[in-house]
Protein backbone atom coordinates (compact mmCIF):
# COMPACT_ATOMS: atom_id res chain seq x y z
CA UNK A 1 0.00 0.00 0.00
CA UNK A 2 1.04 3.61 -1.15
CA UNK A 3 1.40 6.20 1.26
CA UNK A 4 -1.88 8.47 0.87
CA UNK A 5 -0.61 11.78 0.47
CA UNK A 6 -2.80 15.16 -0.67
CA UNK A 7 -3.91 18.15 -0.73
CA UNK A 8 -5.37 17.67 2.67
CA UNK A 9 -1.51 17.46 4.50
CA UNK A 10 -1.40 19.86 6.92
CA UNK A 11 0.16 23.10 5.89
CA UNK A 12 2.87 22.80 9.05
CA UNK A 13 5.09 21.19 11.35
CA UNK A 14 2.73 22.43 14.23
CA UNK A 15 -0.05 20.39 12.95
CA UNK A 16 1.47 17.27 11.57
CA UNK A 17 0.65 14.24 14.62
CA UNK A 18 3.91 12.59 15.01
CA UNK A 19 3.43 8.70 15.53
CA UNK A 20 6.84 8.47 17.01
CA UNK A 21 9.25 11.20 18.42
CA UNK A 22 12.13 9.61 19.24
CA UNK A 23 14.70 7.88 16.69
CA UNK A 24 17.33 6.65 16.03
CA UNK A 25 19.41 7.06 12.79
CA UNK A 26 22.40 4.97 11.50
CA UNK A 27 25.33 6.93 9.43
CA UNK A 28 29.04 5.58 8.58
CA UNK A 29 31.82 8.31 9.13
CA UNK A 30 31.44 9.73 5.57
CA UNK A 31 31.31 13.49 5.10
CA UNK A 32 27.77 12.67 2.91
CA UNK A 33 26.32 11.72 5.87
CA UNK A 34 26.46 16.12 6.59
CA UNK A 35 22.63 16.10 5.90
CA UNK A 36 21.83 13.99 9.27
CA UNK A 37 24.31 15.51 11.17
CA UNK A 38 23.39 18.93 10.64
CA UNK A 39 20.01 18.66 11.04
CA UNK A 40 20.42 17.38 14.34
CA UNK A 41 23.33 20.34 15.44
CA UNK A 42 21.31 22.74 14.03
CA UNK A 43 17.65 21.80 15.47
CA UNK A 44 15.85 21.65 12.52
CA UNK A 45 14.78 17.90 13.29
CA UNK A 46 13.66 19.55 16.97
CA UNK A 47 11.82 22.56 15.08
CA UNK A 48 9.88 19.66 13.75
CA UNK A 49 9.16 17.81 17.35
CA UNK A 50 11.53 15.15 16.83
CA UNK A 51 14.20 14.03 19.39
CA UNK A 52 16.92 12.13 17.19
CA UNK A 53 19.84 9.73 18.42
CA UNK A 54 22.61 9.54 15.69
CA UNK A 55 24.74 6.74 15.94
CA UNK A 56 27.74 5.39 13.47
CA UNK A 57 27.60 2.00 12.22
CA UNK A 58 30.66 -0.52 11.45
CA UNK A 59 29.82 -1.09 8.30
CA UNK A 60 27.14 -1.03 5.31
CA UNK A 61 25.77 -4.86 5.96
CA UNK A 62 25.66 -3.56 9.13
CA UNK A 63 24.08 -0.65 9.09
CA UNK A 64 21.26 -2.11 6.70
CA UNK A 65 20.62 -5.15 8.92
CA UNK A 66 19.51 -3.37 11.71
CA UNK A 67 17.53 -1.00 9.53
CA UNK A 68 15.79 -3.96 8.50
CA UNK A 69 15.64 -5.55 11.79
CA UNK A 70 13.88 -2.28 13.05
CA UNK A 71 17.33 -1.75 15.57
CA UNK A 72 17.31 1.70 13.30
CA UNK A 73 14.76 3.78 12.46
CA UNK A 74 16.22 4.90 9.29
CA UNK A 75 19.64 5.69 7.98
CA UNK A 76 22.35 7.06 5.75
CA UNK A 77 22.55 4.92 2.73
CA UNK A 78 23.84 3.78 -0.14
CA UNK A 79 21.82 4.93 -3.11
CA UNK A 80 22.18 0.70 -4.33
CA UNK A 81 21.16 -0.38 -0.90
CA UNK A 82 17.19 0.27 -0.92
CA UNK A 83 17.19 -1.30 -4.55
CA UNK A 84 19.37 -3.79 -4.13
CA UNK A 85 17.11 -5.24 -0.64
CA UNK A 86 14.32 -4.99 -3.32
CA UNK A 87 15.16 -6.77 -5.56
CA UNK A 88 16.88 -9.59 -3.59
CA UNK A 89 20.68 -8.67 -3.76
CA UNK A 90 22.50 -9.61 -0.83
CA UNK A 91 19.44 -9.80 1.54
CA UNK A 92 15.40 -9.43 0.76
CA UNK A 93 13.13 -6.11 2.43
CA UNK A 94 11.36 -3.56 1.30
CA UNK A 95 13.18 -0.73 1.87
CA UNK A 96 12.59 2.94 0.33
CA UNK A 97 13.92 6.28 -0.03
CA UNK A 98 11.78 9.60 0.33
CA UNK A 99 15.52 12.17 0.20
CA UNK A 100 18.29 12.02 -1.62
CA UNK A 101 21.00 13.00 0.68
CA UNK A 102 24.15 14.28 -2.03
CA UNK A 103 25.75 14.34 -5.52
CA UNK A 104 29.24 13.10 -6.69
CA UNK A 105 31.54 13.46 -3.58
CA UNK A 106 33.68 9.92 -4.55
CA UNK A 107 37.52 9.75 -5.60
CA UNK A 108 39.55 6.77 -6.66
CA UNK A 109 42.73 6.24 -5.66
CA UNK A 110 45.70 4.48 -6.44
CA UNK A 111 49.01 3.82 -4.31
CA UNK A 112 52.28 5.62 -4.90
CA UNK A 113 53.78 2.88 -6.75
CA UNK A 114 51.22 2.37 -8.95
CA UNK A 115 50.92 5.97 -10.10
CA UNK A 116 54.95 6.08 -10.22
CA UNK A 117 53.90 2.89 -12.62
CA UNK A 118 51.01 5.22 -14.88
CA UNK A 119 53.38 7.84 -15.15
CA UNK A 120 56.21 5.51 -16.66
CA UNK A 121 53.10 4.58 -19.67
CA UNK A 122 51.89 7.79 -19.93
CA UNK A 123 54.50 10.59 -19.45
CA UNK A 124 51.57 12.85 -20.10
CA UNK A 125 51.09 12.43 -16.42
CA UNK A 126 54.46 13.45 -14.65
CA UNK A 127 53.57 16.63 -14.64
CA UNK A 128 53.16 18.66 -11.71
CA UNK A 129 49.13 18.68 -12.66
CA UNK A 130 48.30 16.41 -15.10
CA UNK A 131 45.35 17.03 -17.27
CA UNK A 132 42.32 15.69 -16.08
CA UNK A 133 40.04 13.42 -16.11
CA UNK A 134 42.81 10.80 -15.80
CA UNK A 135 41.49 7.40 -17.20
CA UNK A 136 42.47 3.74 -16.47
CA UNK A 137 44.05 3.48 -20.20
CA UNK A 138 47.51 4.04 -18.47
CA UNK A 139 46.41 1.16 -15.88
CA UNK A 140 45.45 -1.52 -18.75
CA UNK A 141 49.33 -2.49 -19.42
CA UNK A 142 50.02 -2.35 -15.66
CA UNK A 143 46.65 -4.69 -14.79
CA UNK A 144 47.67 -7.02 -17.81
CA UNK A 145 51.19 -7.50 -16.54
CA UNK A 146 50.17 -8.17 -13.35
CA UNK A 147 47.84 -10.74 -14.18
CA UNK A 148 49.99 -12.65 -16.66
CA UNK A 149 52.31 -12.50 -13.54
CA UNK A 150 49.62 -14.38 -11.42
CA UNK A 151 49.12 -11.68 -9.33
CA UNK A 152 46.73 -9.77 -10.14
CA UNK A 153 45.99 -6.52 -8.92
CA UNK A 154 43.38 -6.06 -6.17
CA UNK A 155 41.45 -2.84 -5.50
CA UNK A 156 38.40 -1.59 -2.58
CA UNK A 157 35.12 -0.70 -3.06
CA UNK A 158 32.93 -0.25 -0.15
CA UNK A 159 29.88 -2.82 -0.83
CA UNK A 160 28.47 -4.47 -3.69
CA UNK A 161 25.92 -2.39 -4.36
CA UNK A 162 27.64 0.95 -3.73
CA UNK A 163 28.15 3.65 -6.23
CA UNK A 164 31.76 3.34 -5.53
CA UNK A 165 31.79 -0.27 -7.19
CA UNK A 166 29.61 0.80 -9.82
CA UNK A 167 32.12 3.71 -10.77
CA UNK A 168 35.43 2.00 -10.24
CA UNK A 169 33.77 -0.85 -12.68
CA UNK A 170 32.47 1.84 -15.26
CA UNK A 171 35.88 3.79 -14.86
CA UNK A 172 38.09 0.27 -15.42
CA UNK A 173 35.69 -1.06 -17.89
CA UNK A 174 35.63 2.25 -20.10
CA UNK A 175 39.43 1.71 -20.63
CA UNK A 176 38.66 -2.01 -21.38
CA UNK A 177 39.65 -3.91 -18.61
CA UNK A 178 37.08 -6.30 -16.88
CA UNK A 179 36.22 -5.62 -13.15
CA UNK A 180 34.55 -9.01 -12.91
CA UNK A 181 31.01 -10.56 -13.20
CA UNK A 182 28.61 -11.73 -10.23
CA UNK A 183 26.96 -14.91 -11.73
CA UNK A 184 24.66 -16.80 -9.47
CA UNK A 185 27.51 -18.86 -8.60
CA UNK A 186 30.13 -16.20 -7.73
CA UNK A 187 29.14 -13.57 -5.65
CA UNK A 188 32.09 -12.22 -5.44
CA UNK A 189 32.10 -10.61 -8.72
CA UNK A 190 35.31 -11.72 -9.80
CA UNK A 191 34.44 -14.50 -12.69
CA UNK A 192 36.62 -13.10 -15.81
CA UNK A 193 38.12 -10.09 -13.57
CA UNK A 194 40.85 -8.23 -14.69
CA UNK A 195 41.23 -6.72 -11.71
CA UNK A 196 40.19 -8.12 -8.14
CA UNK A 197 37.40 -5.96 -6.63
CA UNK A 198 36.94 -6.48 -3.07
CA UNK A 199 34.69 -4.75 0.05
CA UNK A 200 36.99 -2.58 2.68
CA UNK A 201 34.72 -0.25 5.54
CA UNK A 202 35.07 3.40 4.14
CA UNK A 203 37.76 4.22 7.27
CA UNK A 204 39.79 1.54 6.90
CA UNK A 205 40.42 2.37 3.06
CA UNK A 206 44.01 4.32 3.65
CA UNK A 207 44.99 1.77 6.10
CA UNK A 208 44.64 -0.91 3.84
CA UNK A 209 45.97 0.92 0.96
CA UNK A 210 49.31 1.77 2.91
CA UNK A 211 49.24 -2.53 4.31
CA UNK A 212 49.34 -3.10 0.58
CA UNK A 213 46.76 -5.50 1.15
CA UNK A 214 44.81 -3.62 -2.27
CA UNK A 215 46.64 -1.37 -4.69
CA UNK A 216 44.04 1.44 -4.73
CA UNK A 217 39.96 1.84 -3.77
CA UNK A 218 37.12 3.68 -4.74
CA UNK A 219 35.47 5.40 -1.56
CA UNK A 220 33.59 9.04 -0.68
CA UNK A 221 35.39 11.42 1.50
CA UNK A 222 38.08 12.09 3.67
CA UNK A 223 39.15 9.04 2.59
CA UNK A 224 40.75 9.87 -0.79
CA UNK A 225 42.18 13.45 0.94
CA UNK A 226 43.62 11.55 4.05
CA UNK A 227 45.90 9.41 1.66
CA UNK A 228 47.36 12.76 0.09
CA UNK A 229 47.88 13.97 3.80
CA UNK A 230 49.23 10.69 4.94
CA UNK A 231 51.31 10.46 1.49
CA UNK A 232 50.17 6.86 0.80
CA UNK A 233 48.57 7.83 -2.28
CA UNK A 234 47.29 9.43 -5.15
CA UNK A 235 43.37 10.55 -6.29
CA UNK A 236 43.53 10.00 -9.76
CA UNK A 237 39.75 10.61 -10.40
CA UNK A 238 36.74 11.96 -9.13
CA UNK A 239 33.18 10.46 -9.58
CA UNK A 240 32.33 13.71 -10.53
CA UNK A 241 34.53 13.18 -13.97
CA UNK A 242 33.43 9.67 -14.31
CA UNK A 243 29.26 11.14 -14.33
CA UNK A 244 28.90 14.86 -13.24
CA UNK A 245 26.59 15.26 -11.03
CA UNK A 246 26.04 11.72 -9.88
CA UNK A 247 23.79 10.53 -7.06
CA UNK A 248 25.21 9.79 -4.31
CA UNK A 249 23.61 8.88 -0.95
CA UNK A 250 20.16 8.05 0.01
CA UNK A 251 18.06 8.28 3.64
CA UNK A 252 16.80 4.84 3.72
CA UNK A 253 13.75 3.29 6.12
CA UNK A 254 11.81 0.44 5.38
CA UNK A 255 8.35 0.70 3.42
CA UNK A 256 7.09 -0.70 7.11
CA UNK A 257 8.35 1.90 9.21
CA UNK A 258 7.05 4.37 6.35
CA UNK A 259 3.51 3.01 6.32
CA UNK A 260 3.77 2.91 10.32
CA UNK A 261 4.65 6.52 10.71
CA UNK A 262 3.94 8.74 7.66
CA UNK A 263 3.60 12.42 9.48
CA UNK A 264 7.02 10.92 10.90
CA UNK A 265 8.42 10.22 7.79
CA UNK A 266 7.67 13.50 6.49
CA UNK A 267 8.41 15.77 9.41
CA UNK A 268 12.10 13.38 8.71
CA UNK A 269 12.27 14.46 5.13
CA UNK A 270 11.83 18.37 6.10
CA UNK A 271 14.48 18.74 8.52
CA UNK A 272 16.73 17.02 6.14
CA UNK A 273 15.87 18.97 2.76
CA UNK A 274 16.11 22.28 5.32
CA UNK A 275 20.00 21.35 6.19
CA UNK A 276 20.66 20.42 2.97
CA UNK A 277 19.74 24.21 1.43
CA UNK A 278 21.63 25.14 4.55
CA UNK A 279 24.76 22.81 3.67
CA UNK A 280 24.76 24.45 -0.40
CA UNK A 281 23.70 27.96 1.61
CA UNK A 282 27.60 29.55 1.56
CA UNK A 283 30.75 28.96 2.02
CA UNK A 284 30.55 29.53 5.75
CA UNK A 285 27.64 27.42 6.15
CA UNK A 286 30.37 24.52 5.06
CA UNK A 287 33.52 26.09 7.06
CA UNK A 288 30.91 25.28 10.11
CA UNK A 289 29.84 22.09 8.90
CA UNK A 290 33.43 21.03 8.47
CA UNK A 291 34.01 21.42 12.13
CA UNK A 292 31.04 19.65 13.12
CA UNK A 293 31.74 16.65 10.67
CA UNK A 294 35.05 16.66 12.44
CA UNK A 295 34.33 15.59 15.81
CA UNK A 296 35.01 12.46 16.99
CA UNK A 297 31.02 11.16 17.08
CA UNK A 298 30.67 11.91 13.85
CA UNK A 299 33.01 11.75 10.58
CA UNK A 300 36.25 11.82 13.57
CA UNK A 301 38.66 12.83 10.40
CA UNK A 302 41.16 16.13 10.77
CA UNK A 303 39.68 19.70 10.19
CA UNK A 304 42.37 20.37 7.36
CA UNK A 305 41.32 16.88 5.76
CA UNK A 306 37.31 17.67 5.75
CA UNK A 307 38.23 21.06 4.38
CA UNK A 308 40.21 19.74 1.52
CA UNK A 309 37.34 18.89 -0.04
CA UNK A 310 34.08 19.88 1.50
CA UNK A 311 34.55 23.95 0.55
CA UNK A 312 35.28 23.52 -3.05
CA UNK A 313 38.09 21.99 -3.67
CA UNK A 314 39.77 18.94 -4.24
CA UNK A 315 43.63 18.29 -4.08
CA UNK A 316 45.03 15.15 -6.47
CA UNK A 317 48.27 15.07 -4.95
CA UNK A 318 50.44 17.22 -2.07
CA UNK A 319 50.02 20.72 -4.07
CA UNK A 320 47.60 19.80 -6.52
CA UNK A 321 45.07 21.51 -5.36
CA UNK A 322 42.00 22.66 -7.45
CA UNK A 323 38.94 24.12 -7.70
CA UNK A 324 35.80 21.98 -7.77
CA UNK A 325 32.79 23.57 -6.26
CA UNK A 326 30.22 20.51 -7.01
CA UNK A 327 32.65 18.29 -5.88
CA UNK A 328 30.07 18.16 -2.92
CA UNK A 329 26.20 18.82 -3.99
CA UNK A 330 23.42 18.58 -0.93
CA UNK A 331 21.05 21.15 -2.64
CA UNK A 332 21.82 22.32 -6.01
CA UNK A 333 20.25 20.64 -9.08
CA UNK A 334 17.22 19.17 -6.72
CA UNK A 335 20.10 16.96 -5.64
CA UNK A 336 17.61 16.01 -2.70
CA UNK A 337 14.77 15.08 -4.51
CA UNK A 338 14.65 11.08 -5.32
CA UNK A 339 14.48 10.90 -9.02
CA UNK A 340 13.10 7.84 -10.77
CA UNK A 341 16.22 7.73 -13.59
CA UNK A 342 18.50 7.59 -10.84
CA UNK A 343 17.25 4.01 -9.23
CA UNK A 344 17.10 2.99 -12.85
CA UNK A 345 21.00 3.55 -13.68
CA UNK A 346 21.13 1.43 -10.44
CA UNK A 347 19.53 -1.20 -11.72
CA UNK A 348 21.54 -0.62 -14.73
CA UNK A 349 24.87 -1.82 -13.32
CA UNK A 350 23.08 -4.55 -11.46
CA UNK A 351 21.77 -6.10 -14.58
CA UNK A 352 25.54 -5.25 -16.30
CA UNK A 353 27.66 -6.49 -13.80
CA UNK A 354 25.36 -9.90 -13.10
CA UNK A 355 24.10 -9.18 -9.93
CA UNK A 356 20.35 -9.22 -11.89
CA UNK A 357 21.27 -11.85 -13.77
CA UNK A 358 18.48 -12.32 -16.23
CA UNK A 359 17.82 -9.33 -19.14
CA UNK A 360 14.13 -7.28 -17.74
CA UNK A 361 12.32 -5.30 -19.86
CA UNK A 362 12.13 -1.25 -19.75
CA UNK A 363 8.58 -1.33 -17.57
CA UNK A 364 10.23 -3.40 -15.13
CA UNK A 365 13.05 -0.95 -14.53
CA UNK A 366 10.47 1.91 -13.94
CA UNK A 367 8.32 -0.48 -11.69
CA UNK A 368 11.14 -1.43 -9.65
CA UNK A 369 11.90 2.34 -9.34
CA UNK A 370 9.18 4.01 -8.13
CA UNK A 371 8.75 0.88 -5.27
CA UNK A 372 11.59 2.32 -4.06
CA UNK A 373 12.02 5.84 -4.42
CA UNK A 374 9.07 7.71 -3.01
CA UNK A 375 8.64 11.34 -4.21
CA UNK A 376 5.26 11.31 -2.54
CA UNK A 377 7.04 11.48 0.32
CA UNK A 378 9.38 13.90 -0.38
CA UNK A 379 6.52 16.23 -2.21
CA UNK A 380 4.45 16.27 0.92
CA UNK A 381 7.82 17.54 2.94
CA UNK A 382 8.60 20.06 0.47
CA UNK A 383 4.99 21.37 -0.12
CA UNK A 384 5.03 22.07 3.75
CA UNK A 385 8.45 23.74 3.56
CA UNK A 386 7.15 25.92 0.92
CA UNK A 387 4.12 27.11 3.10
CA UNK A 388 6.15 27.51 5.91
CA UNK A 389 8.75 29.93 3.98
CA UNK A 390 11.27 27.72 4.19
CA UNK A 391 11.68 26.86 0.15
CA UNK A 392 10.84 29.03 -2.53
CA UNK A 393 8.85 28.10 -5.28
CA UNK A 394 11.78 27.61 -7.90
CA UNK A 395 13.48 25.14 -5.18
CA UNK A 396 10.32 22.60 -5.52
CA UNK A 397 11.22 20.42 -8.61
CA UNK A 398 8.23 19.79 -11.34
CA UNK A 399 9.29 16.92 -13.11
CA UNK A 400 7.65 13.32 -13.67
CA UNK A 401 10.79 11.66 -11.85
CA UNK A 402 13.16 11.56 -15.00
CA UNK A 403 15.66 13.57 -16.07
CA UNK A 404 16.47 14.26 -19.57
CA UNK A 405 19.32 12.15 -20.90
CA UNK A 406 22.81 12.36 -19.86
CA UNK A 407 25.74 12.82 -21.86
CA UNK A 408 27.85 13.46 -18.78
CA UNK A 409 29.79 9.96 -18.41
CA UNK A 410 33.66 10.06 -18.67
CA UNK A 411 33.02 7.80 -21.81
CA UNK A 412 30.91 9.50 -23.86
CA UNK A 413 27.90 7.54 -23.54
CA UNK A 414 24.03 9.09 -22.79
CA UNK A 415 21.92 7.90 -20.36
CA UNK A 416 17.98 7.61 -21.16
CA UNK A 417 16.40 6.75 -17.90
CA UNK A 418 13.41 5.87 -19.89
CA UNK A 419 15.34 3.18 -22.04
CA UNK A 420 17.40 1.31 -19.51
CA UNK A 421 17.89 -1.66 -22.22
CA UNK A 422 19.31 0.38 -24.79
CA UNK A 423 21.71 2.48 -22.57
CA UNK A 424 22.94 -1.07 -21.59
CA UNK A 425 23.30 -2.01 -25.22
CA UNK A 426 25.75 0.46 -25.39
CA UNK A 427 28.87 -0.94 -23.63
CA UNK A 428 31.64 -2.98 -25.02
CA UNK A 429 32.11 -4.63 -21.91
CA UNK A 430 28.83 -5.98 -19.31
CA UNK A 431 25.78 -7.94 -19.95
CA UNK A 432 23.28 -6.81 -22.13
CA UNK A 433 19.93 -5.60 -21.23
CA UNK A 434 17.08 -7.06 -24.03
CA UNK A 435 16.96 -11.20 -24.12
CA UNK A 436 17.93 -11.32 -27.74
CA UNK A 437 21.66 -9.87 -26.27
CA UNK A 438 21.58 -11.02 -22.95
CA UNK A 439 24.95 -12.67 -23.98
CA UNK A 440 28.38 -10.96 -22.76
Amino acid sequence: MLLVLSLALPASSAELELEKDELKFGFIKLTDCAALVIAKELGYFEDEGLFVTLEAQANWKILLDRVISGELDGAHMLSGQPIGATVGIGTKADVITPFSMDLNGNGITVSNAIWEEMKSVDPGLAVPKPVHPISADALKPIVEDAKELGEPLRMGMVFPVSTHNYELRYWLAASGISPGFYTPADTTGTTDADVLLSVTPPPQMPATLDQGTIQGYCVGEPWNQQAVFKKIGVPVVTNYEIWKNNPEKVFGITRDWAEQYPNTAIAVTKALIRAGKWLDGSLENRKQAVKILSKSEYVGADEEVIAASMTGTFEYARGDKRDMPDFNVFFRYDATYPFYSDAVWFLTQMRRWGQISEAKPDAWYDEMAKKVYRPDIYMAAAKMLLAEGHLSASEVPETDGYKDPDPGFIDGIVYDGRKPNEYLSKFEIGNQGSPETAAR
